[in-house]
């Protein structure tokens, strides 16, 4: 007997019924299943190998009855509780209160009803009472998915009930299917209820039923899959009914009709729960589970699916769940890439009035070998701000991987191009629909930084950076609550606040940015510093360069000499109130990012009041620029010329060539900069996704 409380013990460790369970270890109890016999008629029960049935004997004993004794068939193995004081006597064993029988089996019935225990009561002389007969069926039930996340759905994995983050963490991935895979129609395939193509199912989790058993279950029992109703409105399940799906032999010619009806919807908002075929000795059924929205401030990305097996009690009554198998996804999140990841693809847009930053932007990306996509002025409808509209960023899982734009609320005239030009097959689309927007809900006023440590904890994947209002400001703009609760929900990127408020547009690309370095960290941030410009013109007015113009030109009206620059105490005061909004936000970039001073570079750039006593770049904003590998594309800032050079020009370039980078200087004066804005607000670069993967991050 104690070798054999020790196999059931080890079996039960393992049972698929303890996949029910939270990370943290339960009871035994959760997964036994108590069960009643009769002497008065035979039983009948399904058993679920790797759980136990637990009996207590005392319950369905004959009055007077004493002792008892056990006999079961060979596939059937049982234990009392409390344990004989004398286990190999012949006897019958004295019966209590507390007798229990504990009932397990190893082996997958080949026929209903194959298997047999039974028990014996007696009285104090010995004698026969009753006898309580128990037919088996066993059968195996494990409901699977890719919990170790190798790409591969391992059978009965013991973790794939709960979600863990890290290296040896465990539980499945989920994709939002927010590609569209119909060639023919522009719309979210999770918009769609049903499964539109073979690629549609490649942006699916696969999940397999496994069983093990009779041709058949006794009468009325039957398998039901179900999900809660908060989960069911995050995904939806579908199951295949074609063997050739399931060997990748059906091609995309596949009429539609005939694929829709070969993966019938399973599970949905409007059905939470639906009976499964069982199919009968050893057999597999694939089913593919879809996500339908990212985690958000009302969802953690945790879904569970279970399956159960439903007994019969008797007729006109609803069956009862014996057994239940149970999954978890973690829905995958939305990854923004930064500056230092190899760029892809460069969008910028076309106007009645760029043809000369095009020209510069085509010479840039295109001389550099990457490929520039330009949305035309049908598409963009005069609205230039490629930065302002949209983010790229990237959903990831053991077996797929796509990128993803996330479409700002702002919807101005080019709102159509993210949906309408860019979603399409492996190629996502998610928004958030805000009531009320400002500038700072353009994504002008988004970035992520590189990967970085802080105080000991890592982020490899970089953080998000906000552009808000200063906390005491009473009236001050922020990025709408609804992205930034999106932001927030997706965890991997935890986000940072900085002050942009204090800008007339409002976004953090107008005084800061990344860029790639060969040392340190592997970049630096570039900030503006009105204090590095003044410096920078003192030494000019110093080495007798007063009377250099800036602007110089662009019209009389535009030019302005050094001399002039330095005599304007307005303008002087203005920069002193914009160092010090730039200086808040240096130390919470230093503090929040784990940044020394050495990692960060001050660039020569002035600013000036408007009305509402909001800042604008004073000349061309250098910060503001577009990052492609050691390539930087520079707004010409059309700074004071010595011996022919323009020194903000030569500042810049001696300030980057330390770090390896090239400079190039693009006219965007009229077509941008008059407008308030630059060249980064101007362009958007799709860039190839991290190497690492969200889910092996420790949280």
């Amino acid at each position: 007997m104690d070798a054999l409380q020790e196999q059931v013990s080890q079996r039960l460790s393992l049972s698929s019924v303890s996949n029910h369970r939270s990370c943290e270890m339960m009871e035994n109890s959760w997964y036994q299943r108590t069960l009643r016999l009769d002497t008065r008629t035979p039983m009948k029960a399904v058993h679920v190998i790797g759980t136990a049935l637990k009996v207590n004997l005392d319950r369905g004993a004959p009055p007077s009855s004493r002792f008892f004794s056990v006999r079961c068939g060979p596939n059937v193995q049982f234990r009392v509780s409390p344990a004989p004081e004398a286990p190999h006597r012949p006897s019958p064993t004295v019966l209590t209160g507390n007798s229990v029988l504990l009932i397990t089996m190893d082996h997958a019935s080949e026929n209903e009803n194959d298997s047999k225990l039974s028990v014996m009561y007696y009285n104090d002389e010995e004698e026969v009472l009753g006898k309580a007969i128990l037919h088996l069926t066993a059968v195996e039930i494990s409901l699977d998915v890719d919990a170790d996340r190798d790409g591969q759905v391992e059978k009965n994995n013991p973790n794939k009930g709960c979600w863990t983050w890290g290296p040896d963490g465990h539980g499945a991935v989920l994709l939002v299917n927010c590609d569209s895979d119909q060639r023919y129609l522009k719309r979210r395939d999770c918009e769609q209820s049903t499964v539109s193509t073979v690629s549609d199912l490649k942006d699916m989790s696969l999940m397999v039923l496994r069983t093990r058993g009779p041709a058949r279950l006794p009468e009325g029992y039957k398998l039901t899959m179900h999900i809660s109703q908060g989960d069911a409105e995050s995904i939806r399940v579908f199951r295949s009914t074609s063997s050739e799906i399931h060997k990748n032999i059906l091609t995309e010619n596949v009429l539609y009709s005939t694929f829709v009806k070969q993966h019938p919807e399973v599970l949905s908002s409007e059905v939470l729960s639906q009976e499964v075929p069982y199919l009968g000795g050893v057999s597999e059924m694939n089913f593919y589970v879809e996500g339908l929205r990212f985690p958000d401030k009302d969802f953690d990305g945790l879904i569970r699916i279970n399956l159960s097996l439903l007994e019969p009690i008797s007729q006109g009554f609803p069956e009862t769940p014996i057994f239940t198998d149970s999954v978890v996804f973690r829905v995958a999140p939305w990854i923004m890439t930064p500056n230092t990841l190899k760029p892809v693809e460069v969008f910028i847009c076309s106007t009645v009035d760029n043809y000369t930053f095009l020209k510069g932007m085509k010479k840039l990306v295109q001389g550099n070998g990457y490929k520039l996509t330009v949305c035309t002025e049908y598409m963009n409808r005069g609205d230039r701000w490629m930065q302002d509209e949209l983010e790229f960023g990237y959903i990831d899982s053991p077996h797929q991987k796509f990128p993803v734009v996330l479409d700002s609320p702002r919807d101005g005239p080019l709102r159509g191009f993210p949906y309408k030009v860019l979603l399409g097959q492996d190629f996502g689309h998610v928004t958030r629909i805000a009531e009320h927007v400002s500038s700072l809900d353009s994504f002008g006023n988004l970035e992520v930084s590189p990967p970085v440590s802080v105080n000991g904890k890592n982020y490899p994947l970089g953080r998000i950076l906000i552009g808000v209002a200063f906390p005491t400001t009473m009236q001050g703009r922020s990025m709408t609550k609804v992205v930034q609760d999106f932001l927030w929900a997706q965890k991997v990127q935890e986000p940072i606040a900085l002050y942009s408020d204090w800008l007339y547009v409002g976004h953090v690309d107008e005084f800061m940015t990344f860029v790639p370095a060969p040392d340190r960290k592997g970049f630096r941030v570039l900030l503006a510093s009105p204090d590095a410009g003044y410096k920078l013109f003192r030494g000019l007015q110093i080495d007798g360069h007063g009377q250099a113009k800036m602007f110089e030109g662009l019209g009389e009206h535009e030019e302005i000499t050094v001399n002039e620059i330095l005599a304007d105490k307005v303008l002087q005061e203005e920069n002193n109130y914009v160092q010090g909004c730039i200086d808040w936000n240096r130390d919470v970039l230093k503090r929040e990012l784990g940044l020394d001073d050495e990692d960060i570079i001050d660039l020569p750039i002035l600013f000036k009041l408007l009305e509402d006593k909001r800042a604008v770049a004073y000349y061309p904003d250098m910060v503001n620029m577009i990052v492609l590998g050691r390539e930087l594309g520079i707004p010409k800032p059309f700074g004071p010329l010595v011996n022919g050079r323009c020194a903000l020009e030569a500042e810049m370039c001696s300030l980057m060539q330390t770090l390896g980078l090239s400079c190039t200087y693009i006219d965007d004066f009229a077509s941008y900069h008059k407008m308030l804005g630059e060249v980064h607000c101007g362009s958007n670069v799709r860039r190839e996704a991290f190497d690492v993967k969200w889910w092996n991050l420790e949280m």
